[in-house]
């Protein structure tokens, strides 16, 4: 099963945009995701109508932040994305009629629920400013042995 990705790569995409002032084109940001630009405008003008991020059409134009990273968290960009599964893992049959499977399906139904509870619990204790200020801190570690953002 392929993983959904979506939400590393917006994270991705959002703290550049964070770093750096001026507006984003989706082929600069699909370049950054290694994905298609209309994967990107799709993307992006779902959080654009939770105004996490703006758009300005023409030349210069481009995606901007419209957001106070400090309000921002993974769950809401997770929520934004969609609530997209978390975990691949699942039941073999949702409505099995052995009493075996029954109770195999509840305990895992159980423990996939707490996981998944426990997840977004922490998602929405991390805020995009966190991230950033951590990436900050990683960029200067950076400069000083000579190394570059995206280069280990």
């Amino acid at each position: 099963m392929r993983r959904d990705s979506r939400l590393s790569g917006v994270l991705h995409v959002l703290l550049h945009m964070a770093q750096q002032p001026g507006p984003f084109t989706s082929e600069t940001l699909g370049k950054a995701m290694d994905t298609n630009p209309v994967v990107i405008r799709r993307i992006m003008a779902g959080l654009r109508d939770l105004n996490y991020v703006r758009s300005e059409k023409g030349h210069g134009g481009g995606w901007t932040l419209a957001c106070d990273l400090s309000r921002v968290t993974l769950r809401d960009v997770y929520t934004a994305l969609g609530s997209p599964s978390i975990l691949a893992m699942g039941n073999r049959t949702e409505a099995p009629g052995c009493l075996v499977e029954q109770a195999v399906n509840a305990a895992l139904d159980q423990a996939f629920d707490d996981a998944e509870a426990l997840l977004l619990s922490h998602f929405g204790e991390v805020t995009l400013a966190m991230l950033s200020n951590d990436l900050r801190r990683r960029l200067g570690a950076r400069k000083l042995q000579g190394m570059s953002a995206h280069h280990a």
